[in-house]
């Protein structure tokens, strides 16, 4: 028996036939974790899984009865649905979305006979995440590649030159070899960071967890980074009580500092000043190290910690610097259970906080491992 279903939307009211085949599908297609859609002929919607209710149902309005085209609006997936039925023939299509969000959908379509009538059914894969995937992808190996090429373009030229005879010219060929030795430092570092990262990122690295005394740390980090703040004229400044201490791996507090303290001396005005800093919550302490450069507009500071994110590519290459620094912050300071925000006010400065949890002193030591 053959029931017609009225459907109410506010705008229309419109039948379609819902026949036992089609009640015994719809449990079958429900239990689909993808989103199914099935359309007769005219390209009308008999039936919609939950999950395609959800993905495409705008406005909780329900999806049977409606014409493909109001819910999706692309002409590609409407065609492979319409040659579906007219050719007999399955077929794959791509398609893209644009909401709230963009989503990107391999659509199977594929030809289906119930009652003696001829119907598509099209399995909805969500490949979002894997198209940004690749696209994370595709920007890390252009990146890469940028920030590999400038440096080794540098070596090749000045040591063609040296082989041209320039080596026998004394004023110049320990000034071409420093270039070179400085390009070539700029490549293992940045190597050395990808390395890092990849490290973290995949699960390998553990830290122990102690208590920390945090003023000692900065103190080993400023006397490494003195000769560089000298050039510049920028003052050191450690504001944290001597006898303060933090949970903290001792090795990862110093390298997330580390990376912290010399991009505010990169980045900051000369004869400016860096000043590190400790407060604390109920449940953290917070490290907090200020420059005094010229800040960052709100758009940069959302991205800073990306991977070889710059606010400004120019300066950055000319000062030196891997572009992964803060993305590895970021990450080690998720490893300790806390997190990495910035704060910045144009044309003062900018100011980055670690937040590490504040532990119980009989559980002094803890050993993490890298999620």
């Amino acid at each position: 028996m053959q029931v017609e279903i009225i459907q109410q939307t506010g705008l229309r009211t419109r039948p379609f036939l819902v026949t036992p085949l089609l009640e015994t599908l719809q449990p079958v297609i429900d239990a689909n974790r993808d989103s199914v859609l099935l359309t007769d002929a005219g390209m009308r919607v008999v039936a919609a899984n939950t999950a395609a209710q959800s993905a495409f149902g705008r406005g909780g309005y329900p999806l049977a009865g409606r014409r493909l085209s109001e819910i999706i609006r692309d002409l590609d997936l409407h065609e492979a649905f319409r040659r579906a039925i007219a050719n007999q023939a399955a077929e794959e299509v791509r398609i893209e979305l644009v909401g709230a969000s963009r989503r990107f959908y391999t659509v199977y379509v594929a030809p289906i006979e119930l009652d003696g009538k001829q119907f598509a059914i099209g399995t909805f894969y969500d490949t979002t995440q894997i198209e940004r995937l690749e696209r994370v992808r595709q920007e890390f190996l252009s990146n890469i590649s940028h920030e590999l090429r400038t440096p080794l373009t540098s070596i090749l030229a000045f040591v063609e030159t040296l082989e041209d005879g320039a080596i026998d010219d004394k004023e110049n060929n320990r000034r071409f070899l420093t270039t070179i030795r400085r390009n070539a430092e700029r490549m293992h570092a940045l190597i050395a960071d990808i390395l890092e990262l990849s490290f973290i990122e995949s699960g390998n690295v553990s830290i122990e967890v102690k208590q920390v005394r945090v003023a000692n740390v900065v103190e080993e980090v400023f006397a490494v980074l003195s000769s560089k703040a000298a050039e510049r004229e920028i003052g050191l400044i450690n504001d944290i009580p001597e006898n303060a201490r933090v949970f903290a791996d001792p090795m990862r507090l110093e390298q997330m500092l580390t990376n912290l303290i010399d991009n505010a001396i990169k980045f900051n005005r000369p004869a400016g000043t860096v000043t590190v800093s400790l407060s604390s919550t109920e449940t953290a302490d917070l490290i907090s190290v200020a420059d005094t450069g010229e800040g960052l507009l709100e758009g940069h500071a959302q991205r800073i910690f990306e991977r070889f994110y710059r606010v400004d590519r120019g300066r950055t290459r000319d000062i030196g610097g891997t572009g992964l620094g803060l993305a590895i912050v970021k990450h080690l300071s998720r490893l300790h259970g806390g997190e990495i925000t910035v704060r910045s006010d144009l044309g003062k400065g900018t100011v980055f906080t670690i937040e590490l949890p504040r532990r119980n002193a009989a559980t002094e030591e803890t050993s993490f491992a890298s999620q």
